[in-house]
């Protein structure tokens, strides 16, 4: 019973103590994530509180629509990781790499979107140091401008991460690196972190690009 799963690695006794400590651990990396990210949460609403005029001028130069469209675009690449990891549940190696493919598409083309977002941003002077002259009139836009760079490149480096983690997948499964159904759970693990990077996207599209825009 301990091994009906066929793959019980050391030092586990049982198939469910190596799933729990699995979880367990992914769920501890993840709260590091999060923690990272939450300060940088509290740093944009301190902000807003503090300098909601200058903010509301930034926030009028950002391309809500663009990164509109980029959410959905996660969201799509989320389902696909959710298609995925019931695929793999199944041993189904086909669908799987379908599915991993789509996300990483998925994932690839959010940068696509946001580096040519960077680019139009660019052109607008925007981009903090190099580039135009800055539209914006005041130095507390900028400085706001400049939190929004940090925090959606910091958001692009963790994308760009998830997408070679996915892309790394398909490759052991292609080689048959990776047997199903027993090691679904490391497949679950690349879901989770993936699902957690298009939260924390979800939660910065309105945080930078919505809250301000009318004032």
């Amino acid at each position: 019973m301990a091994d009906r799963d066929g793959y019980l690695a050391e030092p586990y006794q049982t198939v469910a103590q190596q799933r729990e400590a699995s979880f367990l651990g992914m769920w501890l990396f993840l709260a590091t994530e999060i923690m990272m990210f939450g300060v940088l949460f509290l740093v944009i609403y301190y902000y807003r509180l503090q300098h909601p005029a200058a903010v509301g001028e930034a926030v009028h130069h950002l391309h809500s629509v663009l990164a509109g469209f980029n959410s959905a675009l996660l969201l799509t690449g989320s389902l696909c990781m959710s298609l995925m990891v019931q695929a793999s549940r199944l041993g189904n190696y086909r669908r799987v790499q379908q599915f991993l493919l789509l996300t990483a598409f998925f994932g690839l083309a959010f940068l696509a979107v946001k580096f040519f977002e960077y680019g139009w941003e660019y052109r607008e002077g925007l981009l903090p140091g190099i580039g135009p002259e800055s539209p914006l009139k005041t130095l507390a836009a900028r400085l706001f401008i400049n939190i929004y760079f940090f925090a959606t490149a910091l958001h692009a480096v963790h994308v760009t991460i998830a997408v070679v983690i996915v892309l790394g997948m398909v490759v052991r499964i292609h080689f048959a690196h990776m047997k199903l159904p027993e090691r679904a759970i490391t497949l679950e693990m690349v879901g989770l972190y993936w699902h957690l990077v298009d939260v924390i996207w979800i939660f910065l599209y309105p945080s930078l690009y919505l809250v301000g825009r009318a004032a």
